[in-house]
């Protein structure tokens, strides 16, 4: 059931969360139709797009399709509430918390700017309402909060999310938080093809 659940929310995050950020950069298949041309001129690319990076891969075997520039390291952006969501799933399957556990909002949480809800550090939502604030509005204060509530410390939930990208095999991501939220030097930082390779787990 968290698996169909974590599909329906990725995709939420995919195409409602990035107004914020270059997600097409990214994923540029889902631009614009006017970025995919025939491009009869090009001996290996049969389109020509205007992204830095992109790939498209078979799902169930992971088969590369198409790639350009797959390897480059860019920002994930919001795309980075993916781990985060799967590492909330992956409780939610251990029993560690349940959709009706209630979160509190720390200071830090509420604080984090950017995408969110405005959470006040008086008031608590349970899971069910944080994972469709996080999926739905991109709530960088929510994303925090589950951090903090199921590892002690958004440091240790982002310990955890790095952990994880090695065990799917993503060589090129390091994480520094778990929202995506750039407002440091030391942004996160991954590739078209690790992404896939999240997305495929």
């Amino acid at each position: 059931m968290t698996k169909k659940i974590l599909c329906i929310f990725a995709l939420f995050c995919f195409l409602t969360t990035f107004h914020s950020y270059s997600f097409y950069s990214y994923f540029p298949i889902w631009n614009d139709t006017n970025l995919l041309e025939t491009n009869s001129s090009a001996s290996n690319d049969f389109i020509s797009l205007e992204s830095e990076s992109a790939i498209l891969i078979e799902q169930t075997t992971g088969e590369i399709l198409f790639e350009k520039n797959c390897h480059k390291k860019l920002r994930p952006a919001s795309v980075t509430k993916i781990m985060s969501l799967i590492l909330i799933m992956e409780a939610l399957d251990r029993g560690d918390i349940s959709l009706e556990t209630q979160i509190s909002c720390s200071e830090k949480a509420s604080s984090m700017g950017g995408s969110q809800i405005w959470l006040d550090n008086k008031e608590t939502l349970t899971v069910n309402d944080m994972l469709k604030a996080i999926c739905v509005n991109s709530a960088n204060d929510c994303v925090v909060a589950m951090a903090e509530y199921i590892a002690g410390s958004e440091e240790a939930f982002v310990q955890m999310m790095n952990d994880k990208a090695k065990e799917i095999g993503m060589k090129n991501t390091i994480f520094y938080n778990s929202s995506g939220l750039d407002n440091t030097t030391q942004g996160n930082l991954s590739t078209t093809y690790d992404m896939a390779l999240l997305t495929k787990y």
